[in-house]
C-alpha cells in the first residue's frame, strides 16, 4: 500500500531479535517509553505510530485491521526485518492478531497485550455509544471516562504530569479521523475470533485483572484459540498496566520473550 514512508517510527538499531509494539487507540508510540529500555537490553526495539494516529497520516483507503496490518508489513519491509516479536496493545492486540493470521512467516512469537475477545451484547453497545459521541464531539468527550478505566484513581492522583501526558494525546486527535479508528476497535473484533488460518507461534495473552473492558475472562478465550498459548493476569492492575506498573509488565513480558528466544517456552 506504500504506506511505510508516510510512517512515524522509532528504532532501536542493533542486531538482535526485534520486538515491535504496537500502541492502542488514540495514544502513540511514546506509550513504550517505559519499556523501551528494559527490552533494548536483549532485543531491538522498533515502535510506530498507527495510521491516523499522531505522526502517521491516515490512509487513502478506510481504515481497517487489514488496512493496519498491511501498514506494518510495509515498515518491516522498510526496516529489512524478516521476523519479529510483535507486541499489541489493545486495538494493537487487534492488530497483532491481524497480521499473524496475514503473515504468519514474519513472526517469531506474538503478544496480545490488554485486547479484546467478543463482548457481550451490553459491553458492544456501550463501546459503540462511545464511537459515537467521538464522531460528534471528538476524543474529548470520551477521555475523562477512558482515563478512570485505565487507570487507577490512586495513579491519576498521585501522577498527574503523566494522566495529562495521555489525556493530550487523546484529545489532539482530529474528530474524523479519531472516530474512524475507533470504529475498528468496536467492529475489528469478530474477524480475529477463533483465527483462520491458525495462530501457531509462541504468543503471550496477557491483561489486568481491573481491565474490565479487556477482562480476564477474554483473555482467556483469546489464549484458548491459540495452541500452546502463555496466560498472565496482573493482579490491581487496570488498562495501561505497562504505566501504571511497569516493572511488573516487564518482567511478565520479558520472561516470556526471554524463554521463547532461549527455546524454554511450551
Amino acid at each position: 500500500m506504500g504506506m511505510a514512508a508516510d510512517t512515524a517510527f522509532s528504532d532501536t538499531g542493533g542486531k538482535n531479535p526485534v520486538i515491535i509494539l504496537i500502541h492502542g487507540l488514540g495514544l502513540d508510540r511514546q506509550m513504550w517509553r517505559w519499556q523501551v529500555d528494559a527490552l533494548t537490553t536483549r532485543y531491538r526495539v522498533v515502535t510506530y505510530d498507527l495510521l491516523g494516529h499522531c505522526e502517521t497520516p491516515r490512509a487513502i483507503v478506510p481504515h481497517s485491521l487489514k488496512v493496519f496490518s498491511a501498514q506494518l508489513l510495509d515498515l518491516m519491509d522498510k526496516l529489512e526485518i524478516d521476523n519479529a516479536a510483535v507486541c499489541g496493545f489493545s486495538l494493537g492486540g487487534m492488530i497483532a492478531r491481524r497480521f499473524a493470521m496475514d503473515h504468519p512467516d514474519r513472526l517469531w512469537a506474538l503478544g496480545v497485550l490488554h485486547s479484546a475477545h467478543r463482548r457481550d451484547p451490553a459491553a458492544q453497545e456501550a463501546i459503540r455509544k462511545r464511537a459515537d459521541l467521538t464522531a460528534i464531539e471528538g476524543p474529548a468527550a470520551t477521555v475523562e471516562a477512558a482515563l478512570a478505566r485505565w487507570l487507577s484513581d490512586e495513579f491519576r492522583e498521585k501522577h498527574p504530569n503523566t494522566t495529562n501526558d495521555i489525556r493530550r494525546t487523546v484529545q489532539s486527535h482530529p474528530k474524523e479521523i479519531y472516530s474512524e479508528n475507533y470504529r475498528v476497535l468496536v467492529d475489528g473484533v469478530e474477524e480475529i475470533i477463533a483465527p483462520h488460518p491458525q495462530i501457531l507461534c509462541p504468543t503471550l495473552v496477557m491483561t489486568g485483572d481491573e481491565d474490565y473492558g479487556n477482562s480476564p475472562e477474554m483473555t482467556r478465550a483469546i489464549a484458548a484459540e491459540i495452541p500452546g498459548a502463555r496466560t498472565v493476569i496482573l493482579e490491581g492492575l487496570r488498562h495501561l498496566a505497562m504505566i501504571e506498573d511497569p516493572a511488573r509488565f516487564n518482567t511478565a513480558l520479558l520472561s516470556f520473550l526471554n524463554a521463547v528466544r532461549d527455546g524454554r517456552a511450551s
